[in-house]
């Protein structure tokens, strides 16, 4: 393959598009970009519209163009409805934003609108002749994960996700690229339908259907937990542990090199710096009602709300720490003479601000645009008055013991302190209220993270409150100009879906190796 030449890519099942990210930050010796996104197929709409306007973004960065300042005006409208209009007005201007929405496609894989003779032909149109091209991306994973499998009781063979896999393996027997990355969830290596491991028909499939050499991205393969890439040993700040398969087309080969081990990155490292801000108040719980009862027979809760004020956020914080210093375990440090006004309240989606990371910080230079001159999607969710005690305390006992607590040592405290929840008593999810410790990486980020924050609880017990978009964005390494569009519940299900662009970055390098032999 001629080095001066961009190697095609076809993004299937692309969310937000982290995967295809790193893929087109790789240069070569000549600083020119050396993959080139032809089809991004997602099915979400909002993820769909966040993967055309980087689209945009990347058409002109991969020409070395100067990004319009159309685009950072659009970044920094904090009105959500007001910034949408900006941004179509921009692609319906520059030619860029039309090659943008030929790329980034609004198509739901294995359904029938979008029949396999449609989706050909797309492809088919986007590649143009080209044989040598790179395919990317992963069936839905829900069906999978562990907490999923474990909550329906096993993998149900009707359950159309777990066969869209064949949809991926229909496009590389039709299309064949030269080299696939499929990621997965870990539980991809356990699951079984009908007693046979799921994972075993994907290998045997790929290896014998299609004529490919499958390989793991870490190490020569023995055993199928060999295929799992501990994200955390590669500068990434998260433990995010997931199956990637490397396949190489016959003609090709694997030159033996995987992904080198990097120092590991802190939450604190890289979420430190931004803007603090406080948490956001909704309502707060009252009482029982005593005559009615919900459908699972439990009483019905009465809430009242409560405005969503700095005076308020104030009272509730002074609340909590005087209980607090009752306990007398915990150590309040700042908090110690009561909480203070935080400057940028719940946060915005733009907010102005500089010194975003350390100057010093391995990944300043991937996170951070000069012409941005702030932070988007950095506002913070709302939560109950109870959940705040909760989460102070948690931050508080983070501090002291570098853990974060379970439920028993929040019963070890005050009984108020445990949720009204059914799986309370169970210990089920006895750590359903995390602390991300501030010295380590952050646990996963998954799509959870759009329900609720109970997981993703912010280390610093002065702010008492759940992690913010651009937060969840900089733990998955998507650099700061990447806007995440839709509401905020659904800019962090884009989040906690996607593949870390600097994880993708370095997995670039390997099949481009590949390719250029």
């Amino acid at each position: 393959m001629q080095e001066t030449k961009q190697i095609p890519i076809i993004d299937l099942f692309a969310g937000p598009g982290g995967l295809g990210e790193g893929f087109m930050v790789l240069k070569n010796k000549e600083k020119k970009s050396v993959f080139d996104i032809k089809l991004s197929i997602e099915k979400d709409i909002n993820a769909h519209k966040t993967l055309t306007l980087r689209s945009f973004y990347r058409q002109f960065v991969k020409k070395n163009k100067s990004v319009p300042q159309q685009y950072y005006n659009a970044l920094k409208e904090a009105d959500l409805s007001k910034r949408e209009v900006l941004i179509e007005e921009m692609l319906d201007n520059y030619d860029e934003g039309y090659i943008a929405r030929k790329e980034a496609r609004l198509i739901e894989l294995g359904s029938k609108t979008w029949t396999a003779k449609k989706v050909d032909q797309i492809i088919k149109d986007q590649l143009k002749g080209n044989k040598d091209w790179v395919l990317i991306g992963g069936p839905p994973c829900q069906a999978y994960s562990n907490v999923g499998r474990s909550r329906v009781g096993g993998i149900n063979k009707e359950d159309h996700r777990v066969y869209l896999y064949q949809e991926y393996l229909r496009i590389i027997k039709k299309h064949k690229p030269a080299v696939f990355v499929m990621e997965n969830v870990k539980g991809l290596l356990s699951a079984k339908v009908d007693n046979e491991k799921v994972f075993d028909w994907m290998k045997r499939d790929l290896k014998v259907s299609n004529n490919y050499e499958i390989h793991s991205l870490v190490k020569p393969v023995s055993k199928d937990s060999d295929f799992l890439i501990k994200s955390e040993k590669y500068g990434i700040p998260q433990k995010r542990h997931r199956v990637i398969l490397l396949g190489i087309r016959r003609g090709y080969s694997h030159k033996g090199e995987y992904l080198k081990e990097k120092t590991e990155v802190t939450l604190k490292s890289v979420i430190g710096n931004l803007p603090k801000v406080r948490s956001g108040l909704n309502r707060s719980f009252t009482h029982y009602h005593l005559n009615e009862v919900y459908r699972n027979g439990k009483p019905k809760r009465l809430y009242k709300n409560l405005p969503d004020t700095s005076e308020n956020w104030l009272k509730e914080m002074s609340k909590n720490i005087k209980q607090i210093k009752l306990w007398g375990e915990l150590e309040l440090n700042g908090l110690a003479n009561g909480p203070k006004e935080i400057e940028f309240g719940t946060g915005a989606e733009y907010l102005k601000s500089n010194n975003l990371i350390s100057t010093s910080h391995i990944l300043k230079d991937w996170y951070t645009d000069k012409r941005l001159k702030g932070v988007i999607n950095h506002e913070s969710r709302s939560h109950l008055t109870q959940d705040l005690m909760r989460y102070l305390f948690a931050s508080l006992y983070v501090e002291k013991h570098n853990r974060f607590p379970r439920l028993n040592d929040y019963a070890e405290h005050s009984k108020d302190l445990l949720p009204d929840h059914a799986n309370v008593a169970s210990g089920k999810f006895a750590d359903r209220f995390r602390v991300q410790v501030p010295d380590k990486p952050a646990t996963t980020i998954t799509s959870h993270i759009s329900k609720d924050g109970h997981y993703f609880i912010h280390y610093d017990p002065s702010q008492c409150r759940s992690l913010t978009v651009r937060e969840a964005a900089r733990i998955q390494t998507f650099p700061d100009n990447y806007l995440f569009r839709g509401t905020r519940t659904a800019q962090y299900h884009q989040v906690g879906n996607a593949v870390p662009p600097y994880l993708a970055y370095q997995i670039s390098s390997i099949v481009y190796n590949i390719l250029k032999s």
